[in-house]
């Protein structure tokens, strides 16, 4: 994958970045540790580069990732783009490239990427405490509904309709997406190489490529092509070194289990929350080989309900293991199901943050992280793409998908009322077909 021409092309890059930077000192750099060099599309997007990041409240974290659990439908893609919008664009709470930072961080390490963003963001403003109140409060409306439709489908044996709150939703999830992907794109791609970087992302992704090998690899690239222009340029070596972390071998290992029971139910989504990199959708693979194949817990047709109902609520898709938890154990079961494939994410992000600023610092380990970015923008971009494709399927969606660029771009409207209208003008559609 790391071709010899790519590190070349990115290598001329780096080389004329360090002839203009030659006789910078690294300690001129702004106090902020997070800063990536370059110019921003727009003044707007430059004001929001050097927004001011002052602490935040613990109820102002659990406020907003409430509400963000409780609207953000469609999927990490989406969940992020939400996130942007209201954590920099609205609220200034990070700047753009801290934002971008998080979320390459969040692409190294296993588990959901939307929540270990939450998880980061407030780590970020409010320490510790910050950390489990906006993971929790991000997590926990989606694992209140599923745990209602799990009753549900208990209770009556089928999912509710909602088809139609979906036919209007969908379109305009898009859109949030587009829009954070633009925004996100010109920070990330600021310079040809990162380009190259995200182009090739793109191209890989549909060779069959996996993410976590796209991800870290145009990482790579762009530290490699960096380290030898300056050995070019300075003729010393930079020995700055990575730390990343690596998921739980020993639960990789679990044993092969055949009765039910709550701490095999708990150990198999610990290993899951530990294990599973890339989409969230990679999850029904995991689901499929040992809970309908392996150990028969659950039907094929429980299983697509499971995932199904994963896709219709709001939050992180991973609160399906809170829906098989209450099939398989009722409330306990549901409990149970949720800590085990959350818990991983917390742990990670707490190993994982504070090596981010320090990362940041090091002018290799940086160049490391701002290809990461820009293979993660690559991913993402492929991904609005497939999902727009399922999401667009006739020319009303396509007006509405239109629709909700203009008033997001514009006229900058709040994409949580661009949901509730989306679900209003399904169901309205619905009702005159």
């Amino acid at each position: 994958m790391l071709s010899t021409p790519l590190i070349i092309l990115v290598q001329s890059w780096h080389t004329h970045e360090l002839a203009d930077d030659a006789n910078e000192p690294c300690h001129s750099l702004p106090a902020t540790p997070m800063i990536m060099r370059g110019n921003t599309a727009s003044k707007d997007d430059s004001e929001l580069s050097s927004a001011p990041t002052s602490p935040v409240s613990l109820s102002q974290l659990a406020w907003l990732f409430l509400k963000l659990g409780s609207i953000s439908f469609g999927g990490p893609a989406a969940h992020i783009a939400m996130m942007d919008e209201e954590i920099v664009r609205r609220r200034r709470w990070l700047t753009t490239d801290e934002f971008l930072d998080l979320l390459g961080a969040t692409n190294m390490i296993p588990g959901p990427n939307s929540t270990e963003m939450a998880i980061h963001i407030g780590h970020r403003k409010a320490g510790w405490p910050g950390l489990l109140v906006a993971g929790s409060s991000f997590i926990l409306p989606a694992a209140l509904i599923v745990s209602v439709a799990g009753w549900a489908y208990v209770r009556y044996g089928s999912l509710p309709e909602t088809n139609a709150i979906l036919y209007g939703v969908k379109p305009v999830i898009i859109a949030i997406v587009l829009q954070a992907l633009w925004r996100l794109g010109t920070t990330a791609l600021k310079n040809g190489a990162l380009v190259l970087i995200g182009i090739t992302g793109v191209i890989l992704v549909y060779l069959g490529v996996h993410e976590l090998a796209i991800i870290f690899g145009g990482g790579a690239v762009t530290a490699l092509a960096r380290l030898q222009a300056k050995w070019k340029q300075r003729g010393v070596q930079d020995k700055y070194s990575i730390v990343l972390s690596a998921p739980l071998s020993l639960l990789a290992q679990q044993p092969v289990m055949a009765s039910f029971g709550l701490w095999p139910l708990f150990l198999f989504f610990l290993k899951v929350g530990s294990v599973l990199f890339g989409s969230g959708y990679v999850l029904l693979a995991f689901l499929r080989a040992d809970l309908v194949e392996r150990w028969h817990w659950l039907t094929e047709s429980q299983l697509l309900d499971a995932i199904a109902i994963g896709q219709m609520i709001p939050g992180p898709v991973f609160t399906t293991a809170t829906f098989i938890g209450f099939l398989l154990g009722g409330p306990e079961g549901a409990l149970v199901a949720t800590i085990g494939i959350f818990l991983p994410a917390f742990f990670f992000v707490a190993v994982s943050g504070p090596l981010v600023p320090r990362i940041r610092r090091s002018n290799l380990a940086g160049a490391f992280l701002d290809g990461v970015n820009a293979a993660s923008v690559s991913l993402m971009a492929v991904v609005t793409w497939q999902l727009g494709r399922a999401a667009v399927i006739d020319w009303w969606t396509l007006a509405l998908l239109a629709t909700s660029l203009i008033l997001l771009m514009r006229y900058r409207l709040n994409s949580a009322w661009l949901v509730v209208g989306g679900a209003l003008i399904g169901v309205t559609a619905s009702l005159i077909k």
